[in-house]
């Protein structure tokens, strides 16, 4: 049931995605870059124009906003999500998004023609013939990680503003900064949030539905090695860079590897590695989709590296685990009611829906764990962290009907 209404999502998109929002994993600010602000500000001007009266900006770069119910049904609070944050994989800045009029076969991108988007990476692309597709230029990401969501949101509410004849309870806005680095709840305000459900629009082709996360922890291995003049190291030396080497060698290679794993399987990935001859740190995201599975490749790490230490008696190393996020599933399962009204908003677009488990996280997976069960929805977002990322205005526009369904769907089923 397509919606009476003339579309903003690709406007607010296009001039969403020139405004350089890359978060910074290194920082220890928050947010971790203070540009991520600069679309924050725009989007709380915007929601302001709309007639929705509280929305503002805190000091940690968060945007919260309230569209008021208009049913005298008693309806949960709901909350619409999505990230201002880029990812750091990929520049940002000086985004130069491009609409094509896309009739098939591939996209070469102008700034750098050696970047090609074809319909055999991307099969999505051959249900868009006759549609309008945005890519970058060639030498940026585009952003539609997560701008796309954020559009998505600012249309719905823009909709929902103007069309009172649409019933709804109250609906939260929020927009978080940092999620690509990890840390997009890290200070967030619950109870100003003040929502009972939430769904975070994060996700790819329409249709699809997430309710089911990784599990992720960090590890960091510190070494101390020996440290002596080379000239007369024979016998003395333990080189903690070697040290943290070895460690890597030893790794699987044939499992517990993002290069050689998928679906359900998880994986054991050093990220960073940084050192001088006495001192070497060692950095790695552990993923699977329980944590009995997380805690058992944690302590395979471990022993690969108490059996290394072993050929070096006079090193010694620190294993630190930090718990980052856990399987949205085990809460949303406690929830079944949030889920399947998604799926009846998905149905309404003439979708079935497709739900399978997100090889990564979202920041609905922490949410789900501070009290607001929150799945995640399609955005259309295609090649996310990469210069060959596109986004199709149609899959765009049908994210905005299924958020506007769902608000209908919640205050129908009160």
């Amino acid at each position: 049931m397509a919606l009476d209404y003339t579309f903003t999502v690709a406007e607010r998109f296009l001039r969403y995605v020139q405004i350089d929002t890359q978060s910074d994993p290194n920082s220890t600010t928050y947010p971790t870059t203070e540009k991520q602000k600069d679309l924050s500000r725009v989007l709380v001007q915007e929601l302001q124009a709309m007639g929705i009266t509280d929305a503002h900006l805190d000091e940690y770069g968060y945007v919260y906003a309230t569209i008021p119910s208009n049913t005298d049904k008693d309806v949960p609070t709901i909350c619409f999500c999505s990230h201002v944050d880029t990812a750091p994989d990929c520049s940002g800045k000086g985004v130069k998004p491009i609409v094509h009029d896309y009739k098939g076969g591939n996209i070469t991108l102008p700034d750098d023609t050696a970047q090609v988007i074809t319909p055999t990476a991307y099969p999505h692309l051959n249900k868009q013939i006759g549609n309008q597709i945005i890519t970058t230029s060639g030498t940026t990401l585009l952003g539609a990680d997560d701008k796309a969501g954020v559009a998505e949101i600012m249309d719905a509410a823009h909709y929902l503003m103007h069309h009172p004849e649409i019933k709804h309870g109250t609906i939260r806005v929020l927009f978080t900064p940092d999620e690509e680095v990890g840390k997009g709840v890290n200070n967030l305000d619950m109870e100003k949030l003040n929502a009972t459900f939430g769904y975070t629009l994060d996700g790819g082709v329409p249709g699809t539905l997430e309710d089911e996360t990784f599990s992720a922890d960090s590890v960091t291995i510190k070494i101390q090695g020996v440290s002596v003049h080379p000239g007369y190291a024979k016998g003395k030396m333990e080189n903690a860079m070697k040290i943290a080497a070895a460690i890597l060698d030893r790794l699987p290679k044939d499992r517990l590897c993002p290069e050689v794993t998928a679906k359900k399987e998880g994986f054991v990935h050093p990220v960073s590695m940084q050192g001088v001859l006495e001192r070497a740190e060692l950095k790695f995201i552990i993923r699977d989709f329980t944590t009995a599975k997380l805690q058992a490749h944690e302590a395979e790490l471990k022993a690969i590296m108490e059996s290394v230490l072993k050929e070096y008696p006079n090193s010694s190393a620190e294993f630190i685990v930090q718990e980052q996020y856990r399987n949205m599933k085990v809460v949303l399962d406690q929830h079944p009611e949030v889920v399947a009204n998604a799926e009846a908003a998905i149905r309404r677009l003439g979708y079935e829906p497709v739900k399978h488990p997100i090889r990564g996280g979202t920041d609905g997976s922490r949410l789900s764990f501070m009290g607001l069960p929150c799945p995640n929805l399609f955005t259309g977002m295609q090649g996310i962290h990469s210069v060959k990322e596109w986004v199709s205005i149609k899959d765009m526009e049908e994210a905005v009907e299924m958020i506007v369904h769902l608000c209908q769907v919640w205050e129908e089923k009160a």
